[in-house]
């Protein structure tokens, strides 16, 4: 036992060492995916209650330890001979990572997408990228010993976000400023962590903006202006004609003339006009028709106009 617990504790430093080298600020774990040195003031109370980050140059400060330094990692992990994970600081430059994670289990809630076949927080947070115009990125992914995964995305220097629990949607937690995450290489009491298959390799995405928005507190959001059916971010640019032409052409066009990464964001937003002037289901089949030109399938289609239907009848008089 002593031999394997001592083996999960090298590769454990191996994986930390590697994520340090690409800029991640690591600190070791525990079994429970705690931080694997105790506090230096758990035995004085009187200093105990004074905050501490590190100040006294002793470990034992959580994330506020976390380092890309090799010596430093090393030496973290030789006051913790017990550590059998690493953890990566949210929020810290160079990357100022935000970590999405995502508990696959959980039931999607509200108006969404097909939840038959897109089920729990992955389902609400593309629900969410849905009704707030952003698409989900490429980025680094890691899976957890549970069946979730965490997105690993970038923010700027400027944008604080705060670490959160169910906020943006149930089974979504956030890691942000003074988080961390389980890194890909550590194992849990409860198993593995690991990169998805293909994600190795990829470096972590800037965050899209208007996600940006929901995470960040008022103070530190990026500078929008209110659309009003989606109430969050800017509209795309108005359809030909305008979102009032006869018979929705304009609407139909709007979506017909979509890219891949815009396909669902534009059929949504052409979806909420339709249905806040009273054509939403005369224009239905026409929007689906457009979007599988554009390169949806009629199902996804169908999907996404029933979510704008569902999220404009709750705002209606």
């Amino acid at each position: 036992m002593a031999t394997t617990a001592r083996r999960r504790t090298t590769l454990a430093l191996a994986h930390a060492l590697s994520a340090a080298e690409r800029g991640l600020p690591v600190i070791p774990l525990s079994p429970a995916k705690l931080p694997a040195i105790p506090s230096p003031h758990r035995h004085d109370p009187a200093r105990a209650a004074l905050p501490c980050h590190g100040e006294c140059g002793r470990p034992g400060h959580g994330v506020h330890d976390a380092t890309t330094d090799p010596a430093a990692v090393r030496a973290l992990f030789a006051a913790a001979p017990w550590a059998t994970g690493y953890g990566i600081a949210c929020g810290r430059p160079p990357h100022h990572l935000i970590g999405i994670d995502l508990d696959i289990r959980s039931p999607a809630t509200g108006t969404g997408a097909d939840t038959d076949t897109d089920p729990g927080a992955m389902g609400a947070l593309r629900q969410s990228a849905l009704q707030h115009l952003f698409t989900i990125p490429e980025t680094t992914t890691v899976l957890t010993p549970s069946g979730g995964r965490h997105l690993w995305l970038t923010g700027p220097p400027d944008v604080v976000v705060p670490n959160s629990a169910g906020r943006l949607a149930p089974g979504i937690d956030i890691r942000g400023s003074g988080g961390y995450l389980v890194g890909p290489g550590s194992v849990s009491a409860h198993g593995a962590y690991r990169f998805a298959p293909g994600s190795a390799w990829l470096p972590p995405a800037p965050c899209p903006r208007p996600l940006l928005r929901l995470l960040a507190p008022p103070e530190h959001r990026p500078e929008h202006r209110t659309d009003l059916c989606l109430g969050r971010q800017a509209a795309p640019p108005p359809p030909p004609g305008g979102d009032r032409a006869p018979r929705g052409e304009g609407l139909v066009q709007f979506v017909g003339a979509a890219h891949e990464g815009q396909r669902n964001t534009r059929l949504f937003w052409a979806a909420c006009r339709a249905y806040e002037n009273g054509i939403g289901d005369g224009l239905a089949d026409a929007l689906v028709g457009a979007a599988v030109r554009a390169g949806l399938s009629e199902r996804e289609a169908r999907a996404t106009i029933a979510s704008a239907a569902r999220l404009l009848a709750g705002r209606r008089p």
